[in-house]
């Protein structure tokens, strides 16, 4: 009697490869992290992960080769820490925001809903014409992102550039605070070190704290995003713009 040929479908080599692959980070990623990579893999975000490209108090970035279901070569996945005090600290733009009035204070729940919110600001940001990552999926706390560089060089942050023509970024980066106001968005966190310079543009990155300005603190968090950028120029630069001018501008939409 001759055996039945099973029909079941035989795993590509992607799918043994990234298996592999997660069990060789197993060290790394806790068991919620593996299984919103696992789930990256099977909405064809990503088909491999690759190396960690930047590191941060609450979440280190990692490039990785695109799925099918993402048109550029390369995907940028931030992977936020579960266990880390840091997202303590964080509570305050998320409490006032009307967005995030019913969240829960354990610690998995701050963090889910920290990468919820920043895939949100990002589509906010993309929809506003704003110079940012495009925003590609988002699962528990890894957010999938547009990978900034060129091959597998991720473009480097604005303090670590020399500019040639600062006046020029800086009218650039005002532009687009501009537009998130108009689109009811304030960054919250603008500095040299949350903008990446893509040949001569400048992106701004890190939406995570990022508040609609019916925040009660949106004001506060304007003046203080103005203040440091307008600051950064004229120590690095000698470009001098006035803060209130500046401000009044952006809040002329």
């Amino acid at each position: 009697m001759s055996r039945k040929r099973s029909t079941r479908k035989r795993p590509d080599r992607q799918v043994h490869m990234l298996k592999e692959q997660l069990k060789i980070e197993e060290g790394i990623f806790d068991n919620r992290s593996m299984m919103s990579l696992w789930r990256m893999f099977n909405h064809n975000i990503i088909s491999k992960l690759d190396f960690i490209i930047a590191t941060g108090k609450e979440a280190d970035v990692y490039i990785a080769d695109s799925g099918t279901g993402v048109e550029a070569r390369y995907v940028a996945l931030k992977i936020f820490r579960i266990e880390t005090s840091s997202f303590d600290r964080r509570t305050e733009y998320m409490l006032g925001d009307p967005r995030f009035d019913k969240i829960k204070l354990g610690i998995f729940d701050i963090v889910n809903e920290w990468c919820k919110k920043e895939y949100g600001n990002l589509k906010i940001a993309q929809l506003a014409g704003v110079h940012a990552p495009k925003p590609y999926y988002f699962k528990g706390n890894v957010l999938a992102m547009e990978f900034l560089g060129e091959d597998k060089n991720p473009s480097k942050m604005m303090k670590n550039t020399v500019l040639s023509n600062p006046e020029e970024v800086l009218n650039s980066i005002l532009e687009d605070i501009k537009r998130l106001y108009g689109a009811d968005l304030v960054h919250g966190d603008i500095s040299e070190y949350n903008i990446l310079m893509v040949g001569e543009i400048p992106y701004i990155i890190d939406f995570g704290q990022a508040v609609v300005t019916k925040h009660p603190k949106a004001s506060e968090f304007l003046d203080r995003d103005i203040t440091n950028l307008l600051y950064y120029f004229k120590k690095s630069y000698k470009v001098e713009k006035e803060v209130n001018s500046v401000i009044k501008y952006i809040k002329q939409v």
